[in-house]
């Protein structure tokens, strides 16, 4: 292929992101847990021989921005001892990880002998043994209580099986049948990639491709340069706290300073605080999260590289909070991740408000809910994230029911599939009108609010819940969102409110009810046009007193139409009392 040749270039650009979502898909259809094949936990990409990353699917934005980590830490280790077939797994978080339940595969791909690419897929596997149920969880105080770790080792060697490494997984996992299913899928689907690349190759030779590659991180620099240039230059910093260190109630200081010039976006976490317990996100994590909000400013629809990445520089000091080092726990890791992209939305946002929202209630609301099924004496475990309430635009209401930013692309696991194979019964699932959101021009939309009951002799429940203390931000005169929670019902005791407990016990006939916030505000609640406060009404998202009281809109009990004269009248009156 020459130099010129653009077309060809295009279609090996597209045929690698084909490769992927073939990848991603294959996955999805195959796994065993619904973790992956209902809530798509997982991301897939590709990366060249040096660990740049060439193409990717869409996948959980936090799991994307770890791949090339990986493929570097893959290469930097295997070199030259690599060899066709291979499988890798790695999930020790300090290098490129997150936590241990999320485990990433690569699988070298080689061309007579030489090293083309890497092969990346990461998912969330329900069981890799720990202290509790589950894995992941809130009260662990050093990674070894966390679960088993996987130090970059051969799963596959030369296209088989390493049975040793795979007996040590499988006896430390509570879900042995589920992990062994969810590995061997993960490794099936990249074997898809793997064809497709090789088909690629046949069709128009290994310098093609190979060129390609090149080619995409040369222009992917090029791009991101054009779009950073499009920004506002200067610096801009935002602060704010995570709920607690892990260990106690003490809240964490976090702040960025977020500095753009012609060629450079640095996002620079310097003087945020530090973790005891499980709330540390790895550098990768924070790398990874900052990304996100560097995609939403610059262009969210670009197909990501190694190369429109390279502008940007992350600097987190070792030992804090969004840098943890061995034996540092990470098992609830996106407390933390999640507001390495929240600071850098927040400081921008204002600057920016055709690109960002008002702040959105940003907790992963991570749920583990798991035990033994009386029926049948298997082992069960819902693990899923929840959705809530995203933040109003300069020019819109917020959404609701979302998953938050740091799990993009995964779904809402679906009530009837937990139903049919679980112990358990979904009582609601509706959107959590009862604690509102934040105000504005714009509303804010609503969080949801999800009960599950327990149908079996005992189970144990764990959920990690983010920004209960400080809920999302308001813009230009919105007001604040509200807060995430869970309320744990069980027979014979008080309703217990929570927002971080470890492998509650709970018997049959408890609840435990699961209550994401609402987004931020943007602008004046004033300025709101009556009828949209009067459809708020209608749809009973909010009363007719809040509609006077924040709206400063009077609305007719009986026909809940607006009297515009009284609304004239109040709304002068408030702003007058607000200019005294």
């Amino acid at each position: 292929m020459s130099n010129k040749d653009l077309f060809t270039l295009e279609i090996i650009r597209n045929g690698l992101i084909t490769a992927n979502e073939e990848m991603f898909y294959a996955f999805g259809r195959t796994a065993m847990s619904p973790v992956i094949y209902e809530v798509l936990d997982y991301a897939v990409g590709i990366t060249d021989s040096k660990g740049e990353l060439i193409a990717q699917a869409p996948g959980v934005p936090g799991f994307s921005g770890v791949l090339d980590f990986v493929a570097r830490e893959v290469i930097e280790k295997w070199g030259e001892d690599m060899k066709a077939g291979d499988v890798y797994a790695l999930n020790v978080p300090y290098n490129s990880g997150t936590h241990l339940n999320d485990v990433t595969l690569a699988m070298p791909v080689f061309y007579k002998g030489e090293l083309l690419s890497l092969i990346l897929n990461k998912g969330h596997w329900s069981e890799v043994g720990g202290m509790h149920f589950g894995s992941w969880t809130s009260d662990s105080t050093d990674i070894y209580q966390e679960g088993l770790m996987l130090p970059n080792v051969r799963l596959y060697v030369e296209g088989k099986p390493n049975r040793d490494v795979i007996d040590i997984i499988l006896e430390n996992s509570r879900l042995p049948k589920h992990t062994l299913g969810d590995m061997e899928a993960q490794v099936a689907s990249m074997k898809v990639a793997a064809r497709r690349i090789e088909k690629l190759i046949e069709k128009y030779g290994f310098e093609s491709v190979k060129y390609a590659m090149e080619k995409i991180i040369e222009d992917g620099v090029k791009l991101a340069l054009v779009n950073i240039r499009k920004l506002p230059k200067g610096v801009f910093v935002a602060e704010d706290y995570v709920d607690d260190d892990g260990l106690s109630d003490e809240p964490v200081y976090v702040r960025v300073k977020v500095t753009i010039t012609d060629n450079e976006f640095v996002a620079d976490f310097t003087g945020s605080g530090t973790a005891r317990g499980s709330i540390a996100s790895p550098f990768a994590a924070t790398v990874s999260g900052v990304r996100e909000t560097y995609m939403a400013v610059t262009d969210p629809h670009v197909h990501l590289n190694g190369g429109y990445f390279r502008p940007l520089k992350v600097i987190a000091p070792e030992g804090s909070v969004f840098h943890p080092v061995k034996p540092a726990p990470t098992s609830t890791y996106w407390e933390s991740m999640a507001y390495s992209t929240d600071l850098v939305w927040k400081a921008l946002a204002p600057h920016v408000p055709d690109k960002l929202t008002a702040g959105h209630f940003l907790s992963i609301l991570a749920t583990i809910l798991g035990g033994v099924d009386d029926r049948t004496r298997e082992p069960f475990a819902i693990v899923e994230p929840q959705p809530g309430g995203w933040g109003a635009g300069y020019d819109m209401d917020g959404e609701s029911g979302l998953v938050a930013c740091g799990d993009g692309e995964t779904y809402i696991a679906s009530n009837e599939v937990y139903e049919k194979h679980m112990p358990i019964l979904v009582e609601r699932f509706c959107l959590n009108v009862e604690s509102g959101t934040g105000h504005g021009k714009h509303r804010g939309g609503f969080g949801v609010i999800k009960d599950y009951r327990v149908l079996c002799s005992e189970a144990y429940f764990t959920v990690s819940i983010g920004r209960n203390k400080f809920p999302p931000w308001g813009v230009d005169g919105g007001t604040n969102g509200t807060s995430n929670y869970c309320v744990i019902f069980k027979q014979g005791e008080e309703p217990r409110v929570v927002r971080k407990v470890a492998a509650v016990r709970l018997t049959r006939g408890d609840l435990v009810s699961l209550r994401s916030g609402g987004g931020g505000g943007w602008g004046d609640p004033l300025d709101r046009d009556p009828e949209l406060v009067r459809m708020d009404v209608k749809n009973e998202y909010i009363s007719i007193k809040d509609a006077r009281e924040i709206y400063g809109v009077v609305i007719d009990p009986g026909t809940l139409t607006i009297r515009w004269e009284e609304t004239k009248k109040l709304r002068e009156e408030m702003r007058g009392r607000r200019k005294k």
